[in-house]
């Protein structure tokens, strides 16, 4: 199949120079290699098929049919240098790249030995830091936006500066939306990316036909500008290596990305829990049995003299031997003992948790809002540490940087990231497009180079495209790799109501929908002073953050604070006891916290003899229980206090774990005040109604005390 570019001129005279670089007759010598590659692919695939029908192993998924582009890319590239962000039927690719057959038995079997994850990931999950082959996940997708982070982090730090970045999946997995935002960066950036479709025709049971507009992805994206498209057989291994040469070539030069679609066939099932027979005819696939790449290689092997039917079986024998000798030593190793699930879930290198980030504050200067010191906190920090960008949607104060002194600046839309760009460039602090999940998934690309990423997403309400990659991905990466790659990024996000028109889409919380991720660290601030050290802590540790910031408390003149010093940093898991009093305890956060104290002078006033204690968590994950527990059981009543829906919601754990715990010191029952379980309108009065306020929590309160 002719490969044909979107615009003439990207194709350059790209046929003529690689093929100096690469003959288009390959030595029989690398040919051989490349079969020997292929049949190894295909000798796993059907070995841990075998397995699996043993109860051997768990699942098995095949790369069959692919093997001759895999290959093909694989030799193009260089491992350990270029970076590689592959899919579950890589499986010739990762050989090719230098993944041992031994090393995709132990993941099999789920050994403890097992090197790309340590018996957490399926099978067909690479992973290597030193070929670069980043940990790999089951979803279909996510992948293409780590890879533009990590050409985007290749750019940035200018080292290797002809690296390029390999991307792979299914035809499938270019009907999500994280295919359309990576390719959309990588044109907008000209980022050397290489985005390899391996096109089976199928995504699981759905054929192209039913799933891409006219059946053909490098037809479908002929409109984006500066992207170089090659199509290819990719059963055919010579043609495939041209290709693959061609495109990673194009991307050496710093031409741009390119997208590689390369027709190949699958001869297995989706997976051992598929049945192809299920949904394809015997026409078809004996159509696609015909087009095996391993004979159509072997074919071209004997007709060129390059070897016999004698000189395959000896390659055949010797592979199948070292197939099942790798398999026989993967059966033998130790399972991961179970005292091990916890590992490798936080940094194992900097515990942010600990008193190394309890710090005084050195005040000086005049108070600041909570906006001012974020801003303040940002600026110190990218000082502090080059590797840090700060990054999202109208976070720059102008995109077109000719015009800076002309205009006033953006820098957010609360001002938050106000001269950022100013002070340090463009390349470390600006927009992006309104794309949730982009923002997210390149802060993973970059992160796993290890620059400190500080996304924004503008408002939480509109959080839930990233989703996706913040708990499939950020969240789980050096659980799932056990402790080789991580995500330390720092998302903040602006949220909350109490704005007096700020309705459905700008006033809503969640925050416990993330407080249940495994992995992520979530941290809410009242004030400006927790906000700095909270903000300083999040960047200089070394897990995911969700840094929660409340709008209505951006302005507020109580919460202000001097500034507290350039090195002022607050552990996570500690809340701060900002009343204290003897007959209640009041748990809460975030704008709940002043209305909590208004509340409690109210009571105190009301019933001189009561006094009421007030904790601010600062930290929802993790959470101080050990504050929460002495003051429970001095108190002996308990009210949690929290602005998002009451089912469901943060207080909920909190409170049955008190239940559970702390029964014997309870002289009342566990009460809750939250948000009605609705959304928050834009009328002042029905938002009024809907939220939380400082009488719900004096009721509430009363109820307890006279108990």
């Amino acid at each position: 199949m002719p490969a044909y570019p979107s615009e003439p001129e990207l194709r350059r005279s790209w046929r003529v120079a690689t093929e100096e670089i690469h003959p288009a007759q390959l030595h029989p010598a690398q040919l051989l290699d490349a079969y020997r590659l292929m049949y190894t692919s295909r000798r796993i695939d059907d070995r841990e098929v075998l397995l699996k029908r043993q109860n051997k192993i768990y699942f098995q998924v095949s790369g069959a049919g692919h093997e001759a582009i895999q290959v093909a890319a694989g030799l193009a590239c260089r491992p350990g240098y270029d970076w590689f962000h592959l899919y579950y039927r890589d499986r010739g690719l990762a050989l090719a790249l230098g993944i041992t057959p031994t090393q995709m038995f132990l993941q099999g079997v789920g050994a403890a030995a097992d090197t790309m994850s340590g018996g957490r990931q399926m099978p067909s999950h690479w992973s290597s830091a030193e070929l670069h082959i980043v940990s790999g996940s089951s979803p279909t997708g996510s992948q293409y936006l780590h890879a533009v982070g990590c050409a985007h982090a290749t750019r940035y730090l200018n080292e290797n500066k002809d690296e390029v970045t390999l991307v792979t999946s299914g035809d499938g997995a270019t009907s999500e939306g994280e295919f359309w935002e990576a390719l959309n960066l990588a044109c907008l950036h000209r980022y050397p990316v290489v985005f390899l479709i391996e096109d089976n025709g199928y995504a699981i049971s759905v054929p192209v036909e039913h799933q891409t507009p006219g059946g053909s992805i490098s037809k479908l994206v002929s409109g984006f500008p500066g992207l170089l498209r090659l199509e290819v057989d990719g059963v055919d291994f010579e043609a495939s290596y041209r290709t693959m040469c061609e495109a990673v070539a194009h991307c050496r030069e710093g031409l741009g990305p390119v997208l590689v679609h390369a027709h190949c066939i699958r001869p297995y099932s989706h997976s051992l829990s598929d049945d192809e027979r299920n949904y394809k005819c015997a026409a078809e696939r004996a159509s696609e049995a015909s087009r095996d790449p391993l004979e159509i290689l072997q074919h071209v092997l004997i007709e060129r003299g390059y070897t016999d039917d004698s000189g395959l079986r000896d390659i055949q024998r010797v592979i199948d031997l070292e197939v099942q000798e790798a398999a026989d030593f993967a059966l033998a190793q130790a399972a991961p003992t179970v005292d091990s699930v916890m590992t490798n879930l936080y940094s194992p290198h900097i515990d942010i948790t600990s008193d190394a980030f309890l710090a005084q504050p050195e005040f000086r200067g005049e108070p600041r809002t909570m906006v001012d010191t974020i801003n303040q906190t940002l600026a110190e920090e990218m000082r502090r540490n080059p590797r840090i960008l700060v990054f999202g949607e109208d976070v720059a104060d102008a995109s077109r940087e000719e015009i800076l002194d002309e205009v006033k600046g953006k820098g957010g839309v609360f001002k938050a990231t106000l001269g950022l760009q100013r002070e340090f460039g463009g390349q470390r602090c600006f927009n992006t497009p309104i794309a949730e999940a982009g923002i997210v998934g390149r802060a993973i690309g970059l992160a796993l180079r290890g620059l400190k990423p500080v996304g924004e997403i503008q408002f939480f309400d509109y959080i839930w495209p990233a989703m996706m990659q913040i708990r499939d991905e950020m969240a789980n990466m050096r659980w799932r790799s056990n402790g080789v790659w991580s995500c330390p990024a720092v998302i903040r996000v602006p949220i909350g109501g109490y704005l007096t028109g700020g309705s459905v889409y700008h006033s809503q919380s969640g925050e416990s929908i993330f407080t249940h991720i495994p992995g992520l660290r979530v941290v809410f601030a009242s004030n400006a002073l927790d906000a700095c050290g909270l903000l300083r802590t999040a960047i200089r540790g070394d897990d995911p953050v969700l840094f929660l910031e409340h709008k209505k408390l951006y302005r507020e003149p109580y919460n202000r604070s001097p500034h507290p010093g350039e090195n002022f940093t607050i552990p996570f898991g500690k809340a701060n006891t900002v009343k204290h009093g003897r007959h209640l305890t009041i748990i809460c956060y975030g704008a709940l916290v002043k209305k909590s104290l208004d509340a409690a002078a109210l009571m105190e006033r009301r019933n001189p003899a009561k006094t009421i204690e007030v904790i601010d968590l600062r930290s929802l994950s993790p959470y101080d229980w050990p504050a929460i527990a002495a003051s429970v059981e001095r108190t002996n009543r308990v009210l949690i206090a929290h602005e998002d829906v009451l089912s469901w919601g943060y207080g909920a754990e909190i409170a049955a774990r008190i239940a559970d715990e702390l029964f014997s010191s309870l002289d009342a029952p566990v009460a809750r005040v939250a948000a009605k379980d609705t959304w928050v309108a834009y009328n002042p009065l029905l938002e009024d109604a809907i939220l939380p306020q400082v009488e719900d929590l004096v009721r509430e309160g009363e109820r307890l005390l006279a108990y």
